[in-house]
């Protein structure tokens, strides 16, 4: 029987941390606003009043954090996010226990890749994005770091077109062993991941996903056979080679798929000078 599919919320929530109110300390954090609550964690924009700049602050809920299995979770992807070292994944800067709340420190960005496509993106600029993406999932991949959650909302930009990846609740080191419980978000997840068989070909099947989303504005739908919506305008202005990468990144079949983020990200560069951009 297939596993079943876990959908994780993305939209705020009503359940957030017991005693924490906007305006309240966390040792030398000050929360200034939510913003946002998921399945798991509440997040919120805060200051740090020793180094005088804002930073965001992940507190996993407390039904998370009493449960043993779960609370393995959040120290997995503490310990993940920890060893990774690349400016486009985001820096793990403090995780410390603060009057009983478990807390996961983060620089605050300017908004996250799900909210800057609600507008108009030039094609240099997602091209731009696009080799930013693919190099920081290639590095996690390089570390043996599968993600198994990438999708436009846990990308979020920084000041002169920097973008990370971030949230590692459901990245696992290596290649899990044996069928797991179905874990991703509905539209991005891979076929054999919602079966329960992820592997680093999911990663690279979510990351086509978003850059069709980037260049087309929509999303193509299963089992992702011509005619592809949104196919035309993610076309125009792109090179044949690139748009064959993204295609290929979006198989049904893993096997038909770059192997890894290593692979892809070869594959890009390779293709990158022959990438042209015909408007803006």
């Amino acid at each position: 029987m297939a596993a079943a599919l876990k959908i994780y919320p993305q939209q705020d929530g009503s359940s957030h941390p017991r005693n924490l109110r906007v305006g309240s300390r966390l040792d030398k954090y000050r929360l200034l606003r939510r913003l946002g609550c998921g399945g798991f964690a509440t997040v919120y924009a805060a200051m740090d009043t020793l180094e005088n700049r804002r930073v965001a602050v992940k507190v996993p809920d407390e039904l998370v954090v009493s449960n043993v299995q779960s609370m393995e979770d959040v120290t997995r992807e503490i310990r993940i996010m920890a060893r990774l070292d690349h400016g486009n994944i985001l820096h793990l800067k403090d995780a410390r226990v603060i009057d009983g709340h478990l807390v996961m420190v983060f620089p605050l960005g300017e908004q996250s890749l799900a909210d800057r496509l609600q507008k108009r993106i030039s094609r240099a600029s997602a091209i731009d994005l696009a080799t930013q993406m693919i190099d920081a999932v290639a590095y996690a991949h390089e570390n043996r770091v599968m993600h198994r959650d990438i999708k436009p909302e846990n990308f979020i930009l920084f000041p002169h077109s920097r973008i990370c990846l971030t949230d590692f609740g459901l990245a696992r080191l290596g290649h899990p062993v044996g069928t797991q419980s179905g874990s991703g978000t509905i539209g991005y997840v891979s076929p054999e991941q919602a079966m329960g068989k992820p592997s680093f070909r999911s990663d690279v099947f979510s990351l086509g996903l978003v850059m069709y989303r980037m260049f087309a504005g929509t999303l193509p739908e299963y089992p992702y056979e011509p005619p592809l919506r949104g196919y035309a305008k993610l076309r125009r202005g792109l090179s044949t080679e690139f748009v064959s990468l993204i295609r290929k990144c979006i198989e049904p079949v893993p096997s038909k798929r770059f192997r890894d983020g290593v692979a892809l990200r070869n594959a890009f560069q390779q293709i990158r000078s022959a990438t042209p951009v015909k408007g803006s």
